[in-house]
């Protein structure tokens, strides 16, 4: 058995009471605000960084001053916070939950949060509210979008994008998707072409990792073809649309509305032009980054991220 060892965890209380009971007798883990310089200084002193925040990006400083650190081990299916050069060059182990297909096909909450904006947007519940806050009452001010009949084009047909697939279909809609990657669509998802994908959909939704092969892959040139009124949502990251070109759409009224879950450059947001438009136009729903948080889904997450944490200071037998 080894002696007790230091982990520094980020993110909420359900993820470090889980993370806590999987390492008991291991390790000792430490809460700490997700807060780059509060962080840099624990992860000095620490084995091992269980990151259930995604807040602080893991700099090749950070890992230079900390020469104890073995593993990073991400509460989250994204690293991309994380200098992936750096790591390799210390060797700390970097492990996300994109090696956990069976966990993430039960962990719904990032679908249901995707189909809830979606939803918003389609009965521009944001005015709405707004609206009865007032003091008013007319339904007219408010027609929706009756979601029978019709398209939603998914980018990324994997776990997430299955479920928003059932979900569609529960409500009568045809969907079609866009995913390279996949070799056998689900029987409820059409494939087709990228560009047929954003030339016919009603809703357009993303469900892709980042990676060079994603970053702006909702194009411009892309946005610009499709139909008008056509709304969209991305709850995967903010370089994944062309954000200047999502605007643009936005104002001219090309795209109806959009719910975004996810920011280029978050959590630094308070001067972002998508964020100045939503202070003043109904029809731009942002949420921080909340898709895949809730007690249930964290406290599991966790623990998986903690066996790992567990499992690779066991074969170090750091002692």
């Amino acid at each position: 058995m080894i002696n007790m060892v230091r982990v520094v965890y980020t993110g909420g209380e359900h993820g470090y009471v889980a993370a806590s009971e999987v390492l008991k007798g291991i390790a000792e883990v430490f809460h700490v605000e997700a807060d780059p310089d509060i962080l840099a200084k624990q992860l000095q002193k620490s084995d091992a960084f269980l990151d259930a925040s995604m807040k602080v990006k893991i700099t090749p400083k950070m890992f230079e001053e900390s020469p104890k650190l073995k593993i990073i081990s991400c509460a989250t299916t994204g690293s991309d916070h994380i200098d992936k050069n750096s790591a390799e060059n210390y060797k700390v182990d970097v492990r996300t939950l994109r090696e956990d297909p069976e966990l993430l096909m039960n962990i719904t909450p990032a679908a249901e949060l995707s189909w809830a904006l979606l939803m918003a947007c389609a009965r521009k519940l944001k005015a709405a509210f707004t609206h009865v806050n007032h003091g008013r009452w007319i339904r007219e001010e408010f027609p929706g979008i009756m979601l029978k009949g019709k398209r939603l084009g998914l980018i990324g047909c994997g776990r997430i994008g299955g479920w928003m697939a059932r979900y569609a279909q529960a409500f009568g809609m045809e969907v079609i998707g866009y995913d390279p990657y996949i070799k056998s669509f689900p029987s409820t998802i059409k494939p087709v072409a990228l560009e047929e994908l954003f030339d016919s959909s009603d809703f357009i939704s993303v469900h892709v990792h980042l990676s060079d092969d994603t970053y702006d892959l909702a194009s411009e040139k892309l946005l610009s073809r499709c139909k008008s009124g056509v709304v969209i949502i991305n709850t995967s990251r903010g370089q994944i649309i062309n954000e200047a070109a999502l605007l643009n759409g936005l104002h001219s009224g090309q795209i109806a509305a959009a719910g975004l879950d996810v920011l280029n450059g978050e959590p630094e947001i308070d001067n972002h032009p998508l964020v100045n438009y939503a202070r003043f136009n109904d029809n731009l729903l942002i949420t921080p980054h909340c898709g895949g948080y809730s007690p249930d889904s964290l406290s599991q997450v966790c623990a998986r991220a903690a066996e790992k944490i567990k499992y690779k200071l066991l074969d170090l037998n750091i002692e």
